[in-house]
This record gives structure tokens, sequence and C-alpha cells, in this order.
């Protein structure tokens, strides 16, 4: 495969940034939950307004992952009080890591991943942690292999659907 940059995301992106959220967001999820549930997440939680208010946060950060200038993957990651949970100065979270269906298993994943990793070392964070669906299966075995471990749970609503997350933390530290 040919090299993947991965780049910061800025607000003259947020498009680009609602066209690859909403499409990997279905792709991952669609076959799972009603149409209805999905429609209104992608509204709502996936709007361009929602989106441009993520970006000029300062305590979030996206990231772009590019083949031959064609986004193909994006990564979300949040310090201080825009955690969505632990809001711990000592911790960054990966919010989100999503990658195009078509470049699955071509390491795009792991590469925003690392990126998400170093960013954690170099603030000295003490740890990162994340929130995965307890029926990712796909994505749980990912954050494990990459030394991840569950530390608790918290509810996610997609439309009228509440979903358990598992809480997941790797020591840094």
């Amino acid at each position: 495969m040919e090299q993947i940059s991965i780049r910061p995301v800025t607000t003259a992106d947020i498009a680009a940034l609602q066209n690859i959220s909403q499409q990997t967001f279905l792709e991952t999820f669609a076959h799972h939950n009603t149409e209805e549930n999905m429609t209104q997440y992608l509204q709502e939680g996936l709007s361009f307004d929602r989106l441009q208010t993520e970006v000029l946060n300062n305590e979030s950060t996206f990231f772009f992952a590019e083949l031959n200038s064609e986004v193909i993957g994006y990564l979300k990651v949040n310090t201080g009080q825009s955690q969505t949970e632990l809001q711990d100065n000592r911790a960054i979270e990966i919010e989100r890591i999503y990658v195009l269906k078509a470049y699955h298993g071509k390491q795009v994943g792991q590469q925003l991943y690392d990126w998400a990793i170093r960013m954690g070392q170099e603030r000295q964070s003490d740890y990162v942690w994340l929130g995965v669906w307890e029926h990712n299966t796909k994505a749980l075995r990912f954050y494990e292999k990459n030394g991840f471990v569950p530390f608790d749970r918290h509810i996610f609503r997609l439309g009228n659907d509440e979903q358990t997350d598992l809480l997941m933390k790797k020591q840094l530290a």
C-alpha cells in the first residue's frame, strides 16, 4: 500500500470531516441498528454544526488519514475538560478512530492509533482511555491487542437506544 499521511483537520475541512464521519459510522453500525436511530444520530451527533464546534474546541483535535489526498479515515483525541467521561488532566481520550471499510486490514487504524499514543507520550500523560461498544468485537480485539484493559462502562445513546460501551485504559507512565 502507498504511503498514508496524517494531518490535522482544520475548519476548512468540516464538510469532509462530516462526510467521512457519517460514512464510516454507517459502515460500522448500520447493520446493528434501526434506520431511525442511525438517521437521528447522523443528523444530531455528526451534523456540520456539531462537528464545527468540536473542531473549534482547543481541547479536541481531529486528524485525517489520507491516501493520495483522499480522506480514508480519521481520529479524534480529547484532553482536559473535553474528555467525554473522566476529564482527567493526566490522561487523553481517543474518542473516535474510524477508517473506510475498503481500507480495513491495511494498517490505517493502527497508524491513527499510534499517532494518538505518541500524542499522549508527548503530553506526558499517565494513560490513554477510550470507550468501545460492547458488541464491536473487532474494535475490542484491536484495543486489547494494543494493551488496553477494561475498567468501567457507560451508556451511549444512539437515537432512542441506550447501548453499553466498555471503557478501556492503557497506562503510558
